[in-house]
């Protein structure tokens, strides 16, 4: 047996891995398009015809809501604003609480906070990671006014429950679909089940725009609001003669023409990128999945994921060793970057509970956790979702290598350094054992 590269031998692989560069001549033609046209962005913050953006980003909406089969689409600088502006359009304000999950990326938590309300952590399902609806139900209460969800790395959230229980206890209910475009649950695409749904177009997402975001929804109210707070709704509201103007004071999240221009080309081939991410993951499921002590991605019926990561549990009562260690030693045996990034495509954990960040632990937003109008309790101690934290300190490890420019020779490379490290068990035990003897 070859001798492990986190112990001094040499690794599978040391060639870096392609880079997922979905960005071709389609792109760029469409760029010098807008270039030429010397329009760059066509937004008015007053009501006129370009209240609402110039022609690229009219047809990316446009586009964007044919694909997804909804409604409305509002085209807007990043996902963050994106669940900004879905918050602000549910009405929600002091006093008010919003469930949302542990077990993502900061934003999803933070956006109460803008409008003065209290985030309300539930835990996640331990197959999906997404929020686990009995959670959800636990924590509502007179003044839960939204669920904030996340279909987290690119499986849906279980959505009949979920709605049911929103409808029960009319609440709104907010997708955060960043990492799930064209992810499907029972023959319907995330985003337009709930009451708002919101996607990311960031430089790492499926397909992007550099930054971005889309928001869409089959509500009229909702749509206008959305529209308002994304462009100075404050100074809109009076021209548009618009009566309910309770959250429609504007910020500036307006999308270009350059980034829709993008989007438009990048969406046309979002299907196939999907598809081939689906074919890779798959293959690595079918082969790492029967190690002993593995589970690999778990894919509910009625579900289609998307794999924004390939998202694992270690168990180590089977293994015998600690998955941290087990990790280190595949990254030593692979590279772990891509040529354009620096970080690592292979880690541990996936997200730390959010609750545990500062801004929580002591409470430093003013005007939500400290508010007059908040008469809540809300808890943000260690222990508070079991399984988010032993998912993120015990089980979870993801990576992205099933990205859709690997080739076969790649993902093989992949399979070869998982086997590499099982075979070597021993040896990775013993090395953990000193490295806690020296710690």
């Amino acid at each position: 047996m070859a001798k492990l590269a986190l112990t001094g031998g040499s690794p599978v692989r040391t060639k870096i891995f392609p880079q997922s560069n979905t960005i071709g001549e389609e792109e760029k033609n469409a760029v010098m398009k807008v270039l030429n046209s010397g329009n760059l962005s066509q937004y008015v913050g007053s009501w006129n015809p370009d209240f609402s953006g110039g022609p690229m980003v009219k047809e990316f909406e446009k586009k964007w809501a044919e694909a997804l089969e909804v409604e409305f689409c509002m085209a807007v600088n990043s996902n963050t604003s994106g669940l900004y502006s879905s918050i602000g359009a549910c009405d929600i304000g002091p006093g008010d609480e919003v469930i949302v999950s542990p077990y993502t990326m900061t934003a999803g938590a933070i956006a109460p906070l803008i409008y003065g309300a209290v985030p309300v952590f539930a835990d996640i399902d331990e197959d999906t990671f997404c929020l686990d609806p009995k959670s959800i139900e636990a924590n509502i209460n007179e003044r839960t006014k939204a669920i904030l969800l996340v279909h987290i790395c690119g499986h849906p959230s279980e959505m009949d429950v979920i709605m049911a229980i929103a409808k029960e206890h009319n609440l709104k209910v907010i997708e955060d679909c960043a990492q799930s475009p064209m992810s499907v649950y029972k023959g319907k695409f995330v985003g337009g089940i709930g009451d708002v749904g919101v996607f990311s177009l960031n430089y790492h997402k499926h397909i992007h725009t550099g930054e971005g975001g889309m928001i869409v929804t089959n509500d009229p109210v909702l749509a206008e609001k959305i529209q308002l707070i994304r462009n100075h709704g404050e100074a809109v509201v009076e021209g548009k003669k618009t009566k309910d103007i309770w959250n429609t004071f504007g910020f500036n999240y307006r999308m270009p023409e350059i980034e829709a221009a993008i989007g438009i080309e990048q969406l046309k081939k979002l299907p196939d990128l999907i598809e081939r991410r689906i074919e890779n993951a798959n293959f690595l499921s079918e082969i790492i999945g029967k190690l002993p002590g593995i589970t690999p991605p778990v894919v509910k019926d009625g579900c289609k994921h998307v794999y924004y990561q390939q998202t694992f549990k270690f168990n180590k009562e089977i293994t015998g060793i600690h998955r941290n260690t087990f990790v280190d030693a595949l990254k030593a045996e692979l590279p772990t970057m891509v040529l354009r990034e620096s970080t690592p495509i292979i880690g541990s954990g996936f997200a730390p509970p959010l609750y545990l960040q500062p801004i929580y632990q002591q409470r430093l937003h003013k005007c939500s956790f400290n508010c007059p109008r908040y008469e809540g309790a809300v808890s943000y101690e260690r222990g508070l979702c079991p399984v988010t934290e032993r998912m993120f300190f015990e089980e979870v490890f993801t990576h992205e290598f099933m990205r859709p420019s690997f080739s076969k020779t790649d993902l093989e490379d992949v399979v070869n350094a998982y086997h590499k490290v099982y075979e070597n068990m021993n040896e990775l035990k013993e090395y953990e054992m000193k490295k806690s003897v020296t710690v």
